[in-house]
This record gives structure tokens, C-alpha cells and sequence, in this order.
């Protein structure tokens, strides 16, 4: 079921981040991204603790990509870490041709 969630939530195009609503990590990411201007419905914030079983989410999430903490960041279907990577992205400047090259945001 995990797997199913996870994958029906990612795709080309789309950035898509796994949070918990208290985590200050994944409130670090959710404003990071929000200074992006996205396409319409480019940018998806998925709530794991409102699933019937988050922690299964999250022990997928670590099959997947290594870790196991929120949020986890996905670029199109690949994960690039969590709020740390995205913050080192951002500032290497290396995010905004991420984004552009998978057309989720504006030029």
C-alpha cells in the first residue's frame, strides 16, 4: 500500500515533498519552494499523518531513497534529499535549472 501511495503522488513535471506538518524541516522547505513561481498544480506537498499508516510510508520513503526522515524531496521521480539538499541547491544555484528543465516552473 506504501508503495502504491507514493508512486500515485510522483511524476514528471511535478515537484512533489513528503512532509509532517510539525516537522520545522519540512516548514523550512514548504517556504523555500513557495519563493519558486510554480505552474498551477506543478508543486505538491503530500501530508503523510493523515494516512492510515505514515509509518509505512516512511519505511518506504527509506527503500526508496535512504532515509527515512521528512520531508523527502522529489524532482519529477527523483528524490533529492530532504531540506538540507534543497537548501544547498537553492543556494549553489543549481535548483532553479532543476526545476526549469522538468517544466514545473515559470520562466
Amino acid at each position: 500500500m506504501a508503495e502504491e501511495f507514493v508512486s500515485s503522488k510522483l511524476g514528471s513535471g511535478l515537484v512533489v515533498v513528503f512532509i509532517k506538518p510539525t516537522c520545522p524541516y519540512c516548514r523550512r522547505a514548504r517556504e523555500l519552494l513557495l519563493r519558486y513561481p510554480f505552474k498551477p498544480d506543478c508543486l505538491r506537498f503530500v501530508d503523510i499523518t493523515v494516512q492510515p499508516d505514515p509509518d509505512a510510508i516512511q519505511d518506504y520513503l527509506h527503500q526508496l531513497t535512504g532515509a527515512r526522515t521528512v520531508p523527502r524531496v522529489f524532482i519529477g521521480t527523483r528524490c533529492i534529499g530532504g531540506s538540507s539538499d534543497l537548501t544547498s541547491l537553492d543556494q549553489s544555484g543549481q535548483l532553479l535549472p532543476q526545476l526549469l528543465q522538468i517544466g514545473a516552473v515559470q520562466e
